[in-house]
């Protein structure tokens, strides 16, 4: 049986690249990702956690929950860079203007 400790330095991994991924990424896309590691180590945290503190349901939910949310915030995420792109012929947030004038 593997530890807690083991899915929570995963978790805890996946969240600080999610968080470096997007902080240090100029491009809409890379961002992106990074938001879905993050989500993704929430879910890791939530499974572990439910496993090892009684039957899990509550966890499982949870990520259940999650991972709707993440299908749903890549639809519309994507729909927004596809506008983005199609207006200013680029993904970088930095070179997204319009509201600056």
């Amino acid at each position: 049986m593997i530890p807690v400790g083991a899915y929570v330095a995963v978790s805890v991994a996946l969240f600080a690249l999610g968080v470096i991924c997007i902080v240090s990424r100029r491009n809409i896309i890379y961002v992106l990702m990074g938001i879905e590691m993050i989500l993704n180590s929430a879910s890791i945290n939530f499974a572990a956690f439910g496993r090892y503190n009684g039957d899990g349901l509550e966890g499982r939910i949870f990520v259940i929950f999650i991972i709707i949310l993440a299908a749903a915030e890549a639809a519309v995420a994507l729909a927004i860079v596809l506008n983005v792109f199609h207006l200013f012929h680029t993904i970088k947030p930095s070179e997204v203007d319009l509201l600056r004038e």
